[in-house]
């Protein structure tokens, strides 16, 4: 699971305050300071972590080296004892959970391991400043022996940050990321699709680190997918539908939501399944008439009309899984149409509208995949039946009918 550590040390002092309060209040995993005191006010439920600026070979200290507030590259993220703290095992005021030594050469290295074999009173993580081949290699090796090591990497390109990530494939210890702003910390959890496990985080102010919070907890929801039972299929004539080209591989069982009313929606079906003249292209749907709603992220609709490149929609298994996929191209084009109209168990009305040909698939039961243009009445398709009314995407409390 991702998490983020709030550093103190620069937040300016006006600031300080209501930052510590929002930390806290938003259950960041830990909270970083070179200020002993300070920590000690903290209540068990966040983990306390002490910059230290003591050399590596030197004993652990007890006390924060107040001296080196201007240090950027000397700061420390900790979250291995949460859990305990969270029991009530360390009460406030206790000493820290984790102390940071920097590290610049494979002995440095080697004497952070040895502090933390011989059962120093807090575990020790390593803070490496990735600038050439030699630190990387250094990064490498401290996310293999340390139980977090927190990076902090020079150059913008995250072609680094993926091979430490490839080298600490089999690491027990935590790779902590030093990210600038909030835009690079969503970036950083995505590298290599598993990303960082977690990030260190300089807030501005206490807004900042509600919205780091709102980012660690954007997952797509597990859907609870119904059966829709055809009731009439019919040629409408011509009319324009959206082919939605997206930067990702669809599975075999997965398509996207997409229907006429806000209420509910048909499982349309990715082209990754082959049909003859024609090539598999298993990064498209083939949607529906421009007027449908297809659904996205944080339950927003959006019509087809709307969506084009940079747009974000829900990838959708026929188990109900889902994920966030970035479309790449929309492709509006006149074509003759096709109205399914179907019905949920509760008797809700569900329509949608297709390009009228039969390469254009929809799922059934089981990911079943069925082509439109040959669906009869009886045939049983996957559906989403939304209970939210709807005003520019939005869910909203108001009477609503669509015919």
């Amino acid at each position: 699971m991702r998490f983020a550590w709030i550093d103190l040390r620069e937040v300016p002092r006006p600031q300080l305050q209501a930052v510590v309060d929002a930390a806290v209040h938003a259950r960041m995993a830990g909270v970083v300071s070179a200020d002993a005191e300070l920590l000690g006010t903290l209540p068990p439920t966040v983990t306390r972590v002490l910059v230290g600026g003591a050399p590596a070979a030197a004993p652990p200290k007890k006390s924060a080296d107040k001296g080196d507030r201007g240090d950027k590259e000397a700061v420390v993220a900790a979250g291995g004892k949460a859990d305990a703290k969270a029991e009530g095992k360390a009460p406030a005021g206790a000493g820290p959970d984790l102390l940071l030594r920097r590290f610049t050469t494979q002995d440095e290295l080697e004497a952070l391991a040895a502090e933390n074999r011989a059962g120093v009173d807090a575990p020790v993580a390593g803070f490496v400043d990735v600038r050439d081949d030699r630190t990387l290699q250094l990064s490498c090796a401290g996310a293999m022996a340390l139980p977090y090591t927190v990076i902090h990497f020079a150059d913008p390109t995250k072609i680094p940050l993926e091979i430490v990530l490839a080298a600490a494939e089999s690491a027990e210890g935590k790779l902590v990321t030093v990210v600038g702003d909030l835009e690079e910390a969503a970036i950083v959890f995505d590298v290599l699709e598993r990303g960082s496990d977690g990030i260190l985080f300089t807030p501005r102010g206490a807004d900042d680190v509600f919205a780091l919070a709102r980012l660690l907890e954007a997952t797509t929801p597990q859907l609870e997918l119904s059966t829709l039972t055809v009731e009439s299929i019919r040629h409408v004539g011509l009319g324009d539908r959206v082919c939605v080209d997206t930067c990702s591989h669809f599975e075999e069982d997965e398509g996207i939501l997409v229907g006429s009313y806000s209420s509910g929606f048909v499982l349309c079906c990715s082209e990754t399944h082959p049909l003859p003249y024609m090539p598999t292209r298993p990064f498209r749907v083939n949607a529906g008439a421009l007027h449908s709603y297809t659904l996205g992220p944080d339950n927003r609709t959006n019509y087809l009309s709307e969506v084009g490149s940079g747009s974000a929609l829900l990838a959708v298994g026929a188990d109900g899984r889902t994920r966030r996929v970035v479309v790449g191209r929309a492709k509006l084009e006149s074509r003759p149409l096709l109205e399914i109209r179907t019905h949920a168990e509760d008797g809700r009305l569900v329509s949608l509208t297709v390009q009228d040909d039969w390469h254009v698939r929809v799922l059934g039961p089981g990911g079943k995949v069925l082509n439109v243009t040959e669906l009869r009445t009886g045939d049983e398709l996957l559906g989403y039946l939304a209970q939210d009314k709807r005003h520019v995407g939005l869910p909203i409390g108001e009477f609503c009918k669509e015919v």
